[in-house]
């Protein structure tokens, strides 16, 4: 069984899809690297890098939406930095007590987690757009041409679909359970939560030693194939005049908004 929704690719005759992989790999990385390098608390800096995101993501033909719902998986760092507005020595713009603890919320920490906040989210919105505008194997590609290390690649594949054969097992052990159960109306099915914790970690276990055994096949059928740890493929299209000008200009431009943040964040 192939799980379509764990692939956020959507073939689109977009101008984005129709980039080279390897120019949108630079771009993508180089855009993310501005990002994570942007002074805190320079919002126009931000501003500059959300808006060349949304037009690009609006080039990409893609809902906003989409990116936007996806975009979600950055909650989980912008909570890790929850504890820098108390933790951040400067100007104090609250206080409180809590069980006898005294909790001081300065303007620095505030605008250090809003801006490790707004990085997040560009950051996973720029991921997004690479794996919505691109086929898995040709990051994979674009990645070995631009001389990332053959084991890295292989690491970063395997692992990919590695999740297909996790969520596929999933599934086999749901639709199991879902077959040895029943249910009657009006009666409620299941006992206790403890035994239904327990039921959850049993399947848990289940699932990841079915799936550590069918991957450890999987990978074993492939080596029997040939596998070498190289992705075979079609080779990537030669590289043209105009991608060496789209990644100048885009590096350049990404240039410019650095230095533009670092001169506000100077005279500020």
């Amino acid at each position: 069984m192939h799980i379509h929704f764990l692939d956020p690719y959507h073939p689109l005759p977009s101008l984005i899809h129709s980039l080279d992989a390897r120019v949108k790999l630079i771009l993508v990385v180089g855009f993310i690297l501005t990002t994570s390098l942007m002074p805190v608390g320079v919002w126009a800096g931000y501003l500059i890098l959300y808006a060349l995101l949304i037009s690009a993501e609006i080039l990409s033909e893609v809902s906003l939406r989409y990116y936007f719902s996806r975009a979600l998986f950055s909650i989980p760092f912008i909570l890790a930095a929850l504890p820098l507005p108390f933790t951040t020595h400067g100007r104090v713009l609250a206080q409180f007590q809590l069980d006898g603890l005294t909790l001081v919320i300065s303007a620095e920490g505030l605008a250090r987690l809003i801006s490790v906040a707004l990085k997040s989210w560009i950051s996973v919105q720029a991921a997004i757009l690479l794996a919505v505008s691109t086929t898995f194997p040709d990051i994979l590609l674009a990645m070995r041409a631009v001389g990332v290390p053959r084991l890295l690649v292989a690491v970063f594949g395997l692992m990919w679909r590695y999740l297909f054969v996790f969520a596929d097992e999933a599934l086999r052990l749901m639709r199991a359970r879902a077959a040895r159960s029943s249910e009657v109306d009006g009666y409620r099915s299941g006992r206790s939560l403890t035994w239904r914790a327990k039921l959850t970690g049993g399947m848990a276990g289940s699932l990841f030693l079915r799936g550590f055994e069918r991957a450890d096949r999987v990978y074993l059928a492939m080596v029997a194939r040939g596998y070498d740890g190289e992705v075979r493929s079609l080779p990537l299209p030669a590289w043209k005049k105009t991608n060496t000008v789209v990644v100048v200009l885009g590096l350049f431009l990404y240039l410019l908004i650095l230095i533009m943040g670092s001169f506000i964040r100077s005279i500020g």
